[in-house]
């Protein structure tokens, strides 16, 4: 074993004749220090292993820096926004205004900044070797594993690699652009732009027109699809547009864009696929898609095979192609959930540092939520999914729609539509789909009985809790 610190963030090492940096040995080299990298680093550790951690950028990865937490903190925002519109006409003598982003940003950035402590004090308990630099595959050993070169020329080997490097924001091939922002950007921002386009339609294009929207913006969201959010249940689809059109954002389906042009008076238009000029607007903001960072990784030197749009690939287990590399997150093709990473990358690591027998993640049935206003939650199988594969003789399909309390009192036009898709005799429940207020907090608790096979009539016998929006599940017929 090599005697390199296992608390210190920067290493040196001996150079040999050759002049290249002799390697250091660990048992495991992460690369990349977002969710799925530092989960799987820790618990690494928990299991004795000596563990090197390859991040260049912030620790925490899009997630924690320009993710999950950032977003959270800007809806939250935009919701205390609203909740002060709605308590004049409840009789409170509060006068709403804008957001002072600053203000806001500043405290954003604590929260973040402590989370960045937070993991610094973990990884230098775990005895975890920190390493601010980008690493490389330079090199497959026999027995399992590789050398991994860092930019200013140190190597490390290990019998076991964990790739999670992420992935990035991308921008459509199309005239002009670079032009226009990505979600990236959105959190450099220091004031909500007073016009701007959304261009896309799924979940990321879905919370950033309604954050910016309750936080003063003009939204305009245009959507190459029919629909928003494809791939959720289309119904819940449907009465969020209606509520995102309530809210007074303009929406444009089957809009795909095809230029980004700046005019001479500095403002931003979007032609579309039928030559359609949209616009004006001060910000364009895409939200298109995201890719694989794998760019610049080593992999096919290491025989490390990707797929078509570059992400690695791995079994169940989540082993590569390589013996003895691994890769989680949004590298691969699993799911883009941050909780996922985390999941996968901690099974993995007690498999194979800790004995466990089985590396494989459960991905079904998994919850997932939009920050959307309100919020989307869903867990399951959609109508259509549910059709499809077990048969429309098979399927039973409930559902509500109502105003909130909140929402009814302040005679707001915001609607809550909540649906419970069935199968068989015994009307198991397959799919859950929620729209509205805590239906964020509210699907936690229903996804684990979901997981456990629970029936409609086990719905019917739990007593409800009134009045709560979350009665309604129960009270479905």
């Amino acid at each position: 074993m090599s005697s390199l610190p296992r608390n210190r963030e920067v290493l040196v090492s001996e150079s040999d004749a050759n002049g290249a940096r002799a390697a250091g040995e660990f048992d495991l080299i992460v690369i990349g220090g977002g969710s799925g990298g530092l989960a799987g680093a820790f618990r690494a550790a928990e299991h004795g292993a000596r563990v090197a951690l390859m991040e260049p950028s912030a620790l925490g990865g899009t997630c924690v820096n320009v993710g999950c937490v950032p977003k959270k903190a800007m809806w939250l925002a935009a919701e205390v926004g609203r909740r002060l519109a709605m308590a004049g006409p409840l009789g409170f003598p509060v006068q709403a205004r804008a957001l002072d982003w600053p203000t806001f940003i500043a405290h954003r950035e604590r929260y973040i900044h402590n989370i960045h402590q937070s993991y610094r004090r973990r990884i230098d308990a775990a005895g975890i070797v920190h390493l601010p630099r980008h690493g490389r595959l330079v090199e497959r050993m026999r027995s399992g594993g590789g050398v991994v070169e860092c930019d200013d020329g140190l190597r490390l080997q290990a019998q076991r690699i964990l790739i999670a490097t992420g992935g990035h924001a991308l921008r459509p091939d199309i005239p002009g652009a670079g032009l226009g922002a990505v979600s990236d950007d959105f959190f450099r921002w220091t004031a909500a732009p007073e016009r701007i386009a959304v261009v896309g339609g799924g979940y990321i294009a879905v919370e950033l027109a309604g954050v910016l929207q309750q936080l003063g913006s003009r939204v305009e969201m245009l959507v190459r699809g029919e629909r928003l959010l494809h791939g959720f249940d289309a119904a819940i689809a449907e009465q969020l547009a209606d509520d995102y059109c309530q809210a007074g954002i303009r929406l444009s389906l089957g809009c795909p864009v095809a230029e980004l042009q700046r005019d001479d008076d500095g403002q931003l238009r979007v032609r579309d696929g039928a030559g359609t000029w949209h616009g004006p607007y001060d910000q364009v903001l895409f939200a298109t898609g995201r890719g694989p960072n794998t760019h610049g990784l080593g992999l096919p030197e290491v025989g490390v095979e990707t797929d078509a749009d570059g992400h690695v690939r791995v079994d169940a287990g989540h082993a590569t192609s390589a013996p003895g590399i691994h890769a989680v997150g949004d590298v691969t093709a699993d799911m883009a959930l941050t909780p996922v990473a985390i999941a996968a990358a901690r099974r993995l690591m007690s498999h194979v540092f800790g004995g466990a027998a089985d590396p494989a993640l459960d991905q079904t049935n998994v919850p997932t939520v939009v920050f959307s206003h309100p919020p989307v939650g869903a867990v399951g199988l959609t109508e259509a999914q549910a059709r499809e594969r077990h048969g429309d003789a098979a399927v039973r399909v409930y559902t509500t729609g109502f105003r909130p309390m909140l929402e009814a009192l302040t005679d707001t036009p915001q609607r809550s539509l909540f649906k419970l898709v069935c199968i068989g005799e015994e009307r198991r429940v397959v799919g859950l789909h929620l729209l509205g207020e805590a239906a964020d907090e509210i699907l936690q608790g229903f996804a684990v009985a979901l997981k456990k096979g629970i029936t409609l009539q086990d719905l019917h016998d739990t007593i409800a809790i009134h009045p709560t929006s979350a009665e309604e599940i129960v009270l479905l017929r």
